[in-house]
């Protein structure tokens, strides 16, 4: 009797394992993907960030322009200080840090309405685009 109880727990958990590897693969594989999308999506978003500022800048909506930028920045700067959690390659982070010297001043810039930012930004955009390989 006892000998039969063991083989049905043993027939039991061979079938939980045979349900329960598969799956526990399958969300592995979907977290590892889903990971690589946030990637991603950071990395398109800071991209975008800096893209919209420049192209608002050109349009002389210098406000809306300042306040991309910053999001830039900021999004930028979190994924560098990040350093072993970022999704930038510590070459990336390396290549992207001198390029926001400028914060400052091209904030200020924005504030003011100089039209000279939109030309700055647009620089920037395309160094930052190079750096990050969109």
């Amino acid at each position: 009797m006892q000998r039969r109880i063991l083989y049905i727990l043993i027939a039991a958990l061979a079938v939980f394992l045979a349900g329960f590897i598969p799956m526990w693969m399958k969300a592995r594989d979907q977290s590892a993907l889903r990971e690589k999308a946030e990637h991603a999506l950071t990395i398109t978003r800071i991209v975008k960030d800096l893209g919209s500022a420049a192209i608002d800048a050109r349009r002389g909506e210098y406000e809306a322009a300042r306040q991309e930028a910053s999001a830039f920045f900021n999004a930028a700067r979190f994924e560098i200080d990040q350093r072993g959690q970022s999704v930038l390659s510590q070459q990336q982070r390396d290549a992207l840090s001198p390029l926001l010297a400028p914060r400052d001043e091209l904030i200020t810039l924005l504030a003011r309405s100089d039209p000279a930012s939109a030309d700055r930004l647009a620089n920037l955009y395309v160094a930052v685009r190079k750096v990050l390989g969109v």
